[in-house]
């Protein structure tokens, strides 16, 4: 006996009790006994891995029973294949006779009309269960559009409200926590860092949290403490700057019930549905920290990071300067291979963290002032965004040239191997190899020249520019640097030695500016 969910909808004809009563029934007309009883109650036809299926094949290889009776094919299974196998293969190997009461089946009688038609019925079971699956893809997918959350809960720090569409309410005790995770990501800390930090301040995680509103056993499978992969999840989701997002995922078919991610022009999304959690510029603030390569830099035994951790790089060698606080208190940033190395490698390229920084501050107040005349920034790093830009757009139309040669080739190629394969030069199984190897790298291409004429379109300082002057002016009053503003101006800055001479250096600063792609240029 089986009844899925889909299946309640049918009626009560369908139900767990009457396919009981209408078995034994039948049993007893047949003079057979009841052995046992197999249910699966809530479980799709299509899926073969049910408790009663497996208590029953047991069953059967251990000789405890000797025929199958069930009211329909259907109650057995929706999939023709699992289906078929069953009936031609598993049971007759074991001397098990197959009855289905409803559809006339009865594999004791081979040569039957109905036996003749049960691979036709097996189809149609299974087209029954595409069918609704199909039917039910619909509803969900037509809901969704119309602004009505369909998903089993909110993400944590909301939960679905009483009215039609269960738009989302903040959940006041998780926000707080969604915030501190912002905040902290802000200022520069790793996902492992923010982790780290939660558990040891006692909050319990999402799962945890969701336990105690329920009420449900603490002790349950799930542990209290944070892991990197769950903030990093809080970090993404848009959610929290209020923005609806479903079908990110779904399940293959409704056959394998394995889910998969979904691309992100499949999403459906409703934008401002609901109260944000966080502001929707720190929302992006965020994001940029992530997707831009910023560096994580190193915590300390206080979970600080400083603010020019991970920026700060060797003008010789490239590796990263490695900040060191002394016994004193004071610290400093010294060549990372100079330390693992020794001085035969590189040297030292020592500097203060406080020199560093007053010139670092220095140059941002000096930039913020000029940012409250647009022009004259624009003016001031017009000429070296314009000579980055003309290289780069160079360089586009010089791999637009080299990969539209490249095309015909592979034009030329594929025909070349068809021509082969008339002519049976080659094998047919090396026809379709260097067919699909050409068509391939046929596709790199022609996305590599569709992204490069994009780019060529997009050669302009304009709009990163006034990104920029908004960024300055956020940090303008900062009266000390912070790991926020060296994340959000800051692509990188390079220490050279102290020279024999004078005992000068060169430090160059590169911000994050020039190009709205993520370059950056020097200042």
């Amino acid at each position: 006996m089986r009844l899925s969910r889909d299946d309640e909808k049918e009626g009560e004809s369908l139900s767990i009790e009457n396919q009981r009563v209408m078995l034994r029934a039948f049993v007893s007309d047949s003079g057979g006994v009841v052995v046992d009883e197999y249910v699966d109650d809530g479980y799709s036809g299509t899926n073969f891995d049910r408790p009663a299926v497996k208590r029953l094949l047991l069953d059967a290889q251990s000789g405890r029973i000797d025929t199958v009776v069930v009211k329909d094919l259907s109650r057995f299974g929706r999939n023709y294949i699992h289906v078929g196998q069953y009936i031609d293969y598993i049971f007759p190997t074991y001397g098990i006779r197959f009855i289905a009461v409803g559809d006339n089946i009865d594999t004791a009688d081979r040569g039957s009309a109905a036996m003749d038609m049960l691979p036709i019925m097996n189809v149609f079971n299974e087209w029954h269960a595409a069918n609704t699956s199909k039917k039910i893809r619909a509803v969900l997918d037509a809901k969704r559009r119309a602004g009505k959350y369909t998903g089993w809960s909110y993400p944590y720090g909301y939960r679905a409200g009483d009215d039609d569409k269960r738009t989302a309410v903040i959940d006041e005790d998780a926000a707080a926590t969604v915030r501190r995770i912002y905040e902290l990501r802000l200022r520069g800390l790793s996902a492992a860092s923010i982790a780290r930090i939660l558990t040891d301040d006692g909050i319990p995680n999402p799962a945890a949290h969701y336990t105690r509103k329920d009420g449900g056993k603490q002790n349950r499978r799930c542990s209290e403490h944070w892991v990197p992969k769950t903030v990093l999840r809080i970090l993404s989701d848009p959610t929290y700057k209020g923005s609806t997002v479903q079908h990110r995922s779904a399940r293959i078919s409704y056959k394998n019930k394995r889910v998969v991610n979904l691309p992100a022009e499949e999403w459906i999304v409703a934008e401002n549905s609901h109260p944000p959690i966080v502001d929707e510029k720190v929302w992006n603030a965020v994001r940029q920290i992530g997707n831009d390569g910023a560096p994580r830099g190193r915590a300390d035994k206080t979970h600080t990071v400083h603010p020019l951790s991970g920026v700060v790089a060797c003008a010789d060698c490239g590796k990263k300067l490695k900040y060191k606080r002394g016994s004193s208190g004071n610290g400093g940033f010294v060549c990372r291979t100079y330390t693992d190395l020794g001085k035969k490698y590189c040297s030292s390229h020592y500097v203060s963290e406080r020199l560093l920084e007053t010139i670092v501050l220095a140059d941002i107040r000096e930039m913020s002032v000029a940012a409250i005349d647009v022009p004259a920034l624009k003016a001031r790093f017009e000429k070296e965004v314009a000579r980055r830009n003309e290289e780069a757009r160079l360089a586009d139309e010089r791999n637009i040239k080299a990969w539209q040669n490249r095309l015909k080739e592979l034009d030329k190629l594929i025909m070349s191997a068809f021509e082969d394969r008339v002519l049976e030069c080659i094998p047919r199984a090396v026809c379709e190899e260097l067919c699909k190897r050409y068509a391939a790298e046929r596709e790199t291409t022609e996305k590599n020249i569709a992204e490069a004429t994009d780019r060529l379109e997009k050669h302009d300082c304009a709009d990163a520019a006034a990104l920029f002057v908004e960024k300055l002016t956020r940090f303008a009053n900062c009266e000390c640097l912070t790991r926020e503003l060296c994340l959000r101006l800051i692509d990188r800055i390079t220490v050279s030695e102290k020279h024999t001479s004078d005992g000068g250096r060169d430090i160059h600063i590169y911000y994050k500016f020039a190009r709205g792609d993520g370059k950056s240029t020097e200042k």
